[in-house]
Order: structure tokens, then sequence, then C-alpha cells
């Protein structure tokens, strides 16, 4: 926001469907409702919609939900979040939209970001919204939907996929992931984990991540990584190797390796490696430090390798994310 400037929250609007799931109506609300910036000004405002006039909308539960807004408010939306519904009719069974629905999306103006949760991207993708893009769903839906939009480049093995102004995400808690994700793309890691935190659930899961992990609950008798990953990350400014991680369970590598992915969903230098780009952007974002140090403090090594892992996982230099973070007004005093 330039000086002078009115400020203005930016607006998500909420299509809800009929056979809409509440848990995921109720995610963006819960993510975007709570930040705040540094004048107690609320950085989103999130509004729930129908592609009729006010009125109910039917859940897949037993008690039905009031819209206070019809597709009208579509038209104002920054982003528009679409979260799966049981009841799309022709949208899942022969991947068009109706009439009326056609007439709501139709009032998103250009450049309006747009996600979807689950079954949600089933409307992206009878919009035309995904031909020729990479999308993602539920990994057990994956397969029929990209047989009903053969453009779409459906990836089945990922939690979400930032397209850049579209993203889609795999269903239930991917949800709370991607709006995480979008959160800590627009005001940054600080701002996203602290919504994370008052959320009680992990404030980082990448979008590549496994959907489906073969063991979800390790057998209690069989031992965990836990610790290792506990220790690793006590120390990301350290060189670590696989063979140190591994001994602090007291496994092989090749057993370790196997459990961790297992309960991981990625092996264990993916996830190293996820954590020192989470670990630099926090510095980017929160501290003077030179690029160097920071390389240095998040394990990377050197500039020029962590400038190659930020790139692969941002599209970005460390140089420019930091540009879009850290604004004179944000930085601390000298000496602070």
């Amino acid at each position: 926001m330039t000086v002078g400037e009115e400020f203005r929250p930016h607006r998500i609007v909420v299509l809800a469907l009929d056979g809409l799931l509440p848990f995921e109506l109720g995610i963006p609300h819960r993510i975007f409702g709570r930040p705040k910036d540094a004048e107690g000004r609320y950085l989103y405002e999130v509004v729930t919609c129908s592609i009729r006039p006010t009125g109910p909308v039917e859940t897949d539960a037993d008690f039905a939900v009031h819209v206070p807004n019809g597709p009208e408010a579509l038209a104002t939306a920054d982003t528009v979040i679409v979260p799966a519904s049981y009841e799309l009719g022709p949208v899942y069974e022969e991947g068009r939209l109706t009439g009326e629905l056609a007439a709501a999306l139709a009032r998103i103006r250009p450049g309006t970001r747009l996600a979807s949760i689950c079954t949600g991207v089933y409307v992206l993708a009878a919009a035309g919204r995904l031909d020729g893009r990479p999308a993602t769903t539920h990994w057990a839906d994956a397969d029929r939907f990209q047989r009903m939009f053969p453009r779409v480049r459906v990836d089945a093995d990922v939690l979400f996929i930032d397209d850049g102004d579209v993203l889609t995400s795999a269903g239930v808690a991917a949800g709370i992931d991607l709006c995480l994700h979008m959160l800590r793309r627009d005001h940054g890691t600080a701002v996203a984990n602290e919504v994370a935190r008052r959320t009680v659930v992990p404030p980082h899961r990448a979008g590549g991540q496994a959907q489906y992990i073969h063991r979800p609950v390790p057998d209690p008798q069989l031992a965990t990584t836990t610790a290792a990953r506990a220790w690793a990350l006590g120390r990301l400014h350290e060189p670590i190797q696989l063979r140190d991680m591994a001994e602090q369970e007291a496994m092989s590598v090749r057993t370790f390796t196997r459990r961790f992915r297992e309960e991981v969903g990625i092996s264990p230098g993916q996830w190293l490696t996820q954590q020192r780009v989470e670990r630099a952007r926090h510095l980017l974002e929160s501290t003077d430090l030179s690029v160097d140090q920071v390389a240095r403090d998040a394990g990377f090594g050197t500039a020029q390798s962590m400038r190659q892992h930020l790139q692969q996982a941002l599209g970005v230099t460390p140089t420019a994310y930091r540009r879009t973070f850290r604004t004179e007004a944000t930085r601390p005093a000298p000496g602070t």
C-alpha cells in the first residue's frame, strides 16, 4: 500500500454450494478471519455467498446454513474460495456448469485469485479455469477427476498446488494447509505461524507432501522418528547427515528412511530442505542479517545454495523475498 492510499482489507468470498461440508466451509473464516496488521486492522474481510439470493444452503450434515449474500458478492472478491460439496449435480456427473452456477461465476472479475478445497476443484475445472494447468483434489477422487477433465494436469500425490492465481487442495485438513500457505504468501511466515498456533495446527506442511500415507498412525510397538526430527530442528544451522538422524532413533539408515517416509510422507532429505527454507524465510522477514548469514543460519552453507533452493521452492531470490515482506516501516530500529 502506497503512502496516502486508503487501507482496504483483502476481500475473500467463500462460495457455499448445496451439499457443502461444514468443516471445509469454516476453514477460510478460521484462517483468514483473525490476522491483523500492526495497527490492529483486519487484513482480510471474509464473506460467504450462495449462487441464489440470501437464504439456507443445505449441507451434508443434518442442518442447513443461512448464507447472507447472493452471487453479487462474487463481483467484489479479491479471492474466491470454493469448498467441497457432495451435491454438485451436473458439475460432478458430467463436468458442466448449471446455468445458475455459470451466471454466478461470470460475476467474478478478471484477475481475481481462485482457490478450491477438495471437490470444489470440479467447479473450477468445469468453468475452464484449469485447462492446461496443474491441479489436485482428494486422492480418492483424482482418477475420476482426471478422466472427466483430461486437459487438467492432475497430481494426486500432493496436499495443494499453487499455480499463481489459481490454487487447489486435497480434502479436509489440506484445505487448512492451503489457506495457511495463501496467508504466508500474502503476509509472511510470522503472521501465518501465529494463526497456526492459535488454530493448534502445524504451521507448515509443504504442498508437495504426500496426501496419503500408508501408516498415518504408527504401530505403538514400533519406534518413531519424532525424536530425530526434533533433534534436527534444533541443529538446522549445522550439517546434518542421514546417518546422524538415524542414530538418534538407534535405527539403520535403511529402516529410518522407510519409517520416516511412512510417517511424514516425504524423504528425510526433502523434509530437511523444507525446514531450512522455512527457517530462511523467517530470518529474511524478521531480521536484517545479510543473505550470507541467513544462508549459514538456515543450514544452506552458501548464499548461492540458498538462492537455488528458494528459487525452486518460491520462485524468487532471497533479496526479492525480503523486499516483499521487509519494508522500511517493519524493519527494527538499529540496536533493537
